[in-house]
């Protein structure tokens, strides 16, 4: 789904730098981080808030259970942060802005 077709909450960023991705997922953001996985474009769209993230994944037809936590250090201060991901793929790719 296009950035611009999702409710203002729900609209991810993505960063040139992954240490401002980083921080904006940090502070509850969504951080959508694009890259390449076996040859196929994939992105994980990461946020420290699961609500929001689960709120996604129902505008989007995401099942709940396919939300993956993995704790993260806050690049600021080095300390792990409790930390969800989609793994986005496929029709759940967003296209490049």
């Amino acid at each position: 789904m296009r950035r611009d077709a999702l409710p203002p909450p729900l609209r991810w960023q993505e960063f040139e730098r992954r240490r401002d991705g980083m921080i904006h997922a940090m502070d509850g953001g969504l951080w959508l981080h694009r890259h390449v996985w076996k040859g196929h474009p994939m992105a994980h769209l990461v946020s420290t808030d699961r609500e929001l993230l689960l709120a996604y994944g129902r505008h989007v037809g995401l099942p709940a259970a396919r939300l993956q936590y993995k704790p993260l250090k806050d690049p600021r201060t080095g300390t792990p942060r409790d930390a969800w991901h989609w793994d986005l793929v496929r029709e759940h790719l967003p296209p490049r802005t």
